[in-house]
């Protein structure tokens, strides 16, 4: 297939899916539902939205922090109003276009901080393969403080135990016939592949070679820390929302996060998705809709605002600097 057309194909596809999933969320609510959703969004307490906000921007100065922890061994140290400038145009671009916040980053370090762009990528690459492996914990975490809702859950749709070990079981399998296979392959694939573990591992040996590992390790929880509490406190604007646990909103949030690297910003997808998980704990598609909504649209106006206005500002911090 012509290289062109599988990178249009790479743009066009996610934003198309996204389009198609608000239709699709649209179509099958109805009119009364959609009254009700919109009255919560409307409602929606400004106070809780506000702090989610700042928590999530705390996150974002937090990673700019974090960054220089990986670029100081290959001796540079940007100002980090620059890396908070770099992360919110990173994210903002990623609305757009998938994955293009990565190489806007590696470019735009270079551009303002004479940091090479392999070597910039190279940190963001490795950012990449701590945050992957924080969200496989996380993911951990839900799956194990709600087993036994989840497990009960499946059974209400006549999914039984004997069935959910029957595909664990053929999971585990697969997964072992799957390392046998890319042992023994040579093909792109599976070099691919095993170039992708070894990366992860690479990633994750990088840190105990930092100078500043502990205070890397403290951004990294914290950030993710962070993620989570900014979805938490989102339950407040919601009524039917608020009596849930901590473990109930994180199997929430591990669906959101699935959802936002599917779609653009998880567009369409993302309410779709928390509605989805709400449900499993009793929540109503309204409820579990308009909690979605509120948390995407309040994330998303951040992106987007102080996204634009980092365009606007870091070519007169730079030029004033």
């Amino acid at each position: 297939m012509n290289k062109k057309l599988v990178r249009f194909l790479k743009i066009i596809l996610p934003i198309a899916l996204g389009l198609f999933l608000v239709w699709y969320s649209y179509a099958i609510t109805s009119e009364t539902d959609r009254q009700q959703i919109l009255k919560y969004i409307r409602e929606a307490d400004p106070f809780w939205v506000g702090i989610s906000i700042v928590i999530g921007m705390l996150s974002h100065i937090s990673r700019a922090i974090r960054w220089n922890y990986l670029l100081a061994p290959l001796g540079y140290r940007p100002r980090i109003m620059n890396n908070i400038l770099i992360i919110l145009m990173a994210y903002f671009t990623n609305l757009g276009i998938p994955r293009s916040g990565e190489v806007l980053r590696a470019t735009a370090l270079a551009s303002y901080e004479n940091v090479p762009f392999q070597k910039g990528f190279g940190t963001i690459v490795t950012e990449r393969v701590i945050d992957l492996l924080m969200l496989l914990l996380i993911i951990l975490a839900a799956l194990f403080s709600q087993t036994d809702v989840i497990m009960g859950y499946l059974k209400d749709h006549g999914i039984g135990m004997g069935a959910t070990l029957l595909v664990v079981g053929v999971g585990i399998m697969g997964l072992f016939l799957f390392l046998a296979f890319l042992r023994r392959s040579t093909s792109r694939f599976a070099i691919r592949v095993k170039d992708f573990v070894k990366g992860l591992l690479d990633g994750l040996l990088s840190i105990f070679r930092m100078e500043k590992k502990w205070p890397f390790v403290l951004h990294t929880i914290f950030i993710w820390a962070a993620y989570v509490l900014m979805f938490w406190v989102i339950k407040y604007t919601v009524i039917e929302t608020i009596p849930l646990s901590f473990g109930e909103i994180l199997v929430a949030f591990v669906a959101g996060a699935f959802a936002m690297s599917t779609t653009n910003g998880g567009v369409g997808l993302y309410p779709i998705a928390v509605r989805a998980s709400l449900g499993i704990f009793g929540i109503s598609a309204v409820s579990g809709d308009a909690f979605g909504w509120i948390m995407w649209i309040a994330q998303t106006l951040m992106i987007v605002f102080f996204g634009a206005i980092s365009f606007l500002i870091i070519p007169l911090w730079n030029r004033n600097g």
